[in-house]
């Protein structure tokens, strides 16, 4: 194991702490107050800079990260609101959407309301809501490195209208600023069930500043959402504006030998302690062959300052204009698909 700066055997490190959660590991813990209360917390610390907190009643999302301190994530002013109070009708998602470094959209829609064979789907689907079962979080040592993971399970359901599962994993090391996702849908159902799936992944102040630079694969084609919107500054980072109205991007994504895409955040002053800062990447990976697409949300507004960079399978008009297009995902009876993200701070 690599850890601050040396190589260490398993021993070495044992001879030098009391348990290994002193250097880091996954700790659990339970919010008491207000909408929170209720919410369970799995914190992890990979002990190089990197921590975050995976949210079982959320879906296992991710809500606040951190390097050496300083967010790398974006949280709403919701905060962690306990799934109780969640509204699945038209808009009522974006009163308890966590914010954080992972949104799940999905599992069976994802982007604006939309009405289907006369079933209504609220914004962004269910699955940032659905409690999460069967859920493990351990760490454990393979030779002379310690592996993190938490594992769980979700799934959204209804009489007559579909059942699909979602298996989560969630992989770090100690000593290492990656952390790795890797979900697989399976339509549990015994009839075919549209499958959108959309990564929401959020980051915000400090790791965004003016002075931040966005990476996005090269020889790809950058195409606004709304046809009037200017296509010059997807790329850059804006100061706080109360004015400013959101602005969302789809990126097409050109092919790749490894099926692979991503993403690179630069910035160069973040801090990472008091009175000093260095410079940082921060880059989100992902398989293509699976999520062929990504949806860019731009909103620095004053009090919503935010970047969303989200792969998925779809867009985010909703499931009746993906109906529309020809282009909605459907999972055969008893069809599984993967799919797996990356982060990584360098």
């Amino acid at each position: 194991m690599r850890l601050h700066g040396r190589h260490y055997t398993r021993r070495e490190i044992e001879a030098r702490v009391g348990r290994i959660e002193q250097v880091g590991g996954i700790r659990k813990m339970m919010l008491t107050e207000g909408k929170e209360a209720g919410s369970t917390v799995l914190q992890v610390r990979t002990g190089a800079g990197l921590a975050f907190d995976v949210m079982p009643e959320k879906g296992l999302d991710i809500s606040s990260a951190s390097f050496c301190g300083g967010s790398l994530s974006w949280q709403s002013a919701n905060g962690d609101v306990h799934p109780a109070y969640y509204d699945d009708q038209e808009l009522g998602w974006l009163r308890t959407a966590s914010g954080g470094l992972l949104m799940t959209c999905g599992l069976i829609s994802a982007g604006s309301p939309s009405k289907v064979d006369g079933r209504a789907y609220g914004l962004h689907g269910r699955a940032h809501h659905t409690p999460a079962r069967q859920v493990v979080a351990e760490g454990w040592w393979e030779g002379d490195e310690y592996e993190m993971r938490i594992a769980g399970v979700l799934e959204e359901t209804s009489m007559f209208g579909g059942h699909l599962r979602l298996r989560r994993e969630i992989r770090c090391r100690l000593g290492e600023n990656r952390v790795t996702i890797r979900d697989v849908v399976e339509n549990a159902g015994f009839q075919a069930s549209p499958q959108m799936m959309l990564y929401h992944v959020n980051f915000g102040y400090p790791l965004l500043t003016e002075e931040a630079r966005i990476v996005f694969p090269d020889g790809g084609k950058v195409v606004p959402r709304e046809a009037d919107l200017p296509v010059e500054g997807y790329d850059r980072w804006d100061a706080p504006d109360p004015d400013y109205l959101e602005r969302v991007y789809y990126h097409e994504l050109p092919e790749s030998a490894d099926k692979r895409a991503a993403v690179t955040i630069h910035q160069p002053k973040f801090p990472v302690a008091a009175g000093s800062s260095q410079p940082i990447e921060v880059q989100l990976s992902w398989t293509t062959d699976t999520l062929p697409k990504l949806v860019q949300w731009k909103m620095p507004g004053a009090g919503l300052h935010a970047l969303g960079l989200e792969p998925s399978n779809c867009g985010v008009e909703g499931m009746d204009i993906e109906w529309q297009r020809g282009s909605l995902v459907m999972l055969a009876p008893g069809a599984s698909v993967g799919y797996e993200l990356e982060l990584t701070v360098r």
